[in-house]
């Protein structure tokens, strides 16, 4: 049964780890985010890309590179160095844990004091079709927030909560520097409000922890 959008959120971002003693640590100096982003023990194999970029959105360049350079001091490797672009500034880091972090803002410049707040905590699916992973999620109840036909689609989730978009595996891959191919465990379990499940390209979803 489809829910109301104002019941669909996402809470958290649950990463699965060899070591979640060093990997909270590393999540606690580099972003400080809280209990958006939780890690648990998992020895599941993996190879490759493993199918998602975790995205933090913010407002300007110097945020952006305090982002990256926590990140950096604390263990994570550059996989796309941040620099300006057509469409703002940005870089890619990958996190000694495997997962894959891209840090972008917008804007070009920066207008204000140095901060290190993010905006928007995204976690972007790079999925095998586009329209039809759009579809199963719309059929849990999200709703569609932006759509660029079968590249790109964002939901509509409520401030202050994880948001979800959804991008094809090649262009996630290219967009984080990486190779496309992978197999394995995602590694990564989303914790939702809308039931548990796993959707057409096998992320998981659990129940939004307490």
């Amino acid at each position: 049964m489809n829910k109301t959008t104002d019941q669909t959120t996402i809470g958290s971002v649950t990463l699965e780890v060899s070591d979640p003693t060093a990997a909270a640590a590393f999540y606690d100096a580099a972003f400080g985010l809280g209990d958006k982003i939780r890690v648990r023990a998992s020895e599941t194999p993996t190879t490759g890309f493993r199918g998602f970029i975790l995205s933090l959105v913010v407002s300007q360049p110097s945020t952006v590179d305090s982002l990256i350079g926590t990140a950096l001091d604390a263990g994570a490797t550059t996989l796309k160095p941040a620099k300006k672009s057509f469409w703002g500034y940005g870089g890619v880091i990958q996190a000694p844990d495997g997962a894959i972090w891209k840090i972008a803002t917008s804007a070009k410049k920066n207008t204000q004091p140095a901060t290190r707040e993010i905006d928007d905590f995204v976690v972007l699916l790079g999925v095998g079709d586009v329209k039809a992973t759009k579809q199963f999620y719309v059929d849990r109840g999200l709703a569609v927030g932006k759509s660029f036909g079968s590249k790109y689609v964002e939901f509509d989730t409520p401030p202050s909560t994880v948001k979800l978009a959804l991008y094809g595996r090649r262009a996630a891959a290219k967009d984080a520097g990486v190779s496309p191919e992978g197999a394995g465990s995602h590694r990564m379990v989303i914790g939702g409000n809308f039931g548990a499940f796993s959707d057409l390209d096998g992320f998981e979803w659990e129940g939004a922890p307490a």
